[in-house]
C-alpha cells in the first residue's frame, strides 16, 4: 500500500465525508447531497466504511420514474457491489476505466472490502466528462416582456440578462452545443432587434432562424408558425433557464417512452415554518402538524416534443404550454417527465432567483 502524508490523509478524509452515506439515508437526502457537495455519485458504506453499494443521479431518476419512493432508504435504490478498484491501482489504469465505463466515481478498498479512498472524475481529467451527441432543433421562447425582472427589462430584454459576461440566452444555447446541436429558432417579439444585434455582433458556429410574433403569443403558440420547419423531436426552453443536465439522456428516455411530450421537472423541497391545522366540520380541530415538509416536481420551462403535438395548437393565437399539455393529456397522448435535482435548475425569471443565479455562477 501507499503511504500517505498527514496532510494528504486529511484530505482524503473529507473527500469521503463528502461521498460516503449510511444505507439508512432517505433517497432524497442523498440528492440534496449531491447538490450539497456537487457530487453525482454517493458510495452508500458501512460500519467501518465497508463498500455496501453506489447511487447516482441517473439511478435515483430512474427509481423515482419506476414509481420509487423518495422517502425510501437509498438501500432499495442503491446498485449493490458497484465497480471499486485495490489501494495499489495506477492513475493511469483508473483513466482508462473511466474513459471505457464513463464511470464518475471509482472507490478504493482494501482487503476487508473498506473504502480508504475514492478516484473522482475531476481529480483525473481537466475537462468535463465528453456528452453524447445528437442533432435535433432547439425553439427557445425569446418573445416575453420579462415584467418580473423591471425596472431592469424596461431597457434590456431578459434573455439578455448577463450571467458571467455572457447572455443568459447565449448560456442556454452553448448547453446544446456542447451536445452537437446546431439548429436553432428563436421565438422573438419584445426588442427582437436587440436580440438580433446581439448575435449578429459574436461569432457563433450554429445557426439561428427568428420567428417573430406579432403578438404575445405565449409559451407555446409561436410553435404554430414552425409547423412546416420542425420534424420529429424537438426541444423547447424558455430563455430565463438554464438546465445542467445530461441532454442526451433525456431524448434517449423520451423515445424509449414513446412520449409527445416531455417535461423537464426539478425537485422542490418545501418546509413550511409554521404548525399546519387540519379543521373538520363545525371549526373542531383534527390534528397538527409541526412544520411540515413537502417535496414537489415543479415544470423548470424546459420540454421535449414531437411534431404531432403541434397539430393541437391553434394558428396565431396565444397558447400556453401547460394547456398543450393538458390537450395532449386530454387526447390520451403520452405525456412525461424527466426529474433533474433542485441545484441542476437555474432560474433567471425574477430578482430573487437572478440574485441566486449571480451568486452560484460566482459574480456576488
Amino acid at each position: 500500500m501507499h503511504k500517505r502524508s498527514r496532510k494528504n490523509f486529511m484530505s482524503v478524509k473529507a473527500k469521503l465525508d463528502r461521498i460516503c452515506i449510511n444505507e439508512a439515508m432517505l433517497v432524497k437526502d442523498a440528492l440534496k447531497q449531491m447538490d450539497r457537495e456537487g457530487q453525482k455519485t454517493l458510495l452508500i458504506t458501512g460500519p467501518n466504511r465497508l463498500l455496501l453499494g453506489a447511487i447516482t443521479d441517473g439511478v435515483i431518476r430512474r427509481w423515482i420514474l419506476g414509481d420509487g419512493s423518495l422517502p425510501a432508504p437509498v438501500a432499495s435504490a442503491m446498485t449493490a457491489n458497484p465497480l471499486s478498484c485495490p489501494l495499489h491501482v495506477q492513475t493511469d489504469e483508473i483513466r482508462k476505466i473511466m474513459l471505457k465505463t464513463h464511470i464518475e466515481c471509482i472507490p478504493l478498498i482494501d482487503e476487508s472490502g473498506a473504502v480508504k479512498d475514492a478516484f473522482l472524475w475531476y481529480e483525473i481529467f481537466s475537462t468535463e466528462k465528453p456528452a453524447e451527441q445528437f442533432k435535433i432543433p432547439v425553439v427557445i421562447m425569446a418573445g416575453g416582456m420579462g415584467t418580473r425582472l423591471h425596472p431592469f427589462t424596461k431597457i434590456l430584454p431578459k434573455p439578455l440578462i448577463p450571467i458571467n459576461e455572457k447572455a443568459i440566452i447565449e448560456i442556454i444555447i452553448e448547453k446544446f452545443t456542447r451536445h452537437g446541436c446546431r439548429d436553432f429558432f428563436l421565438s422573438v417579439n419584445y426588442k427582437a432587434a436587440m436580440i438580433r444585434a446581439y448575435f449578429n455582433d459574436i461569432a457563433h458556429d450554429y445557426s439561428i432562424e427568428y420567428v417573430h410574433e406579432e403578438q404575445p403569443l405565449g409559451t407555446a403558440g409561436s410553435l404554430a408558425l414552425l409547423s412546416d420547419k420542425l420534424n420529429g423531436s424537438f426541444f423547447v426552453s424558455n430563455c430565463d433557464i438554464i438546465i445542467e443536465a445530461d441532454y442526451a439522456d433525456i431524448l434517449k428516455r423520451h423515445r424509449e417512452d414513446k412520449n409527445i411530450i416531455t417535461v423537464i421537472s426539478s425537485l422542490k423541497h418545501y418546509r413550511i415554518p409554521y404548525g399546519i391545522m387540519q379543521m373538520a366540520e363545525g371549526g373542531r380541530l383534527e390534528g397538527i402538524s409541526e412544520k411540515p415538509e413537502y417535496d414537489f416536481f415543479v415544470n423548470t420551462g424546459m420540454y421535449l416534443l414531437e411534431k404531432d403535438a403541434l397539430g393541437l395548437l391553434p394558428a396565431g393565437k396565444p397558447f400556453l404550454m401547460t394547456d398543450l399539455i393538458n390537450d395532449c393529456l386530454a387526447k390520451k397522448m403520452r405525456v412525461g417527465i424527466y426529474p433533474v435535482s433542485d441545484a441542476s435548475w437555474i432560474d433567471v425569471g425574477q430578482w430573487e432567483e437572478l440574485q441566486n443565479a449571480l451568486t452560484r455562477f460566482g459574480i456576488k
